[in-house]
């Protein structure tokens, strides 16, 4: 039984979508027979295929922009670099913004 739901954790098809459908390897190393129904479909929206998506691309993006860092590096060294204190100052506002709209 899942500790969540409440459910029991059945091996059988799962279906994503319309006229998706996978199998689940049970313990018994039975399978479903292709175009039989599932006795509990399970229906993947559009919006959480998406979500998933963006999920996959949010955790294959690298932590830190290498080559980002790499230009703000050698513009330190060159002395080219500048610091636009009402820019950071403006952004910080923004971000405080931001995150006082989340809280509610």
């Amino acid at each position: 039984m899942s500790k969540i739901g409440g459910y029991e954790n059945r091996p059988g098809p799962v279906q994503l979508g319309v006229e998706k459908t996978t199998s689940r390897a049970s313990d018994s190393g039975t399978r479903s027979v292709p175009g039989e129904t599932p006795a509990n479909p399970v229906h993947i929206t559009d919006q959480a295929r998406r979500l998933a998506t963006l999920e996959q691309a949010v955790q294959a993006a690298p932590i830190v922009n290498e080559t980002r860092v790499a230009e703000i590096r050698d513009a330190i060294e060159a002395g080219r670099y500048e610091i636009a204190p009402q820019r950071i100052a403006d952004k910080l506002l923004r971000l405080e913004q931001e995150l006082k709209i989340a809280e509610h």
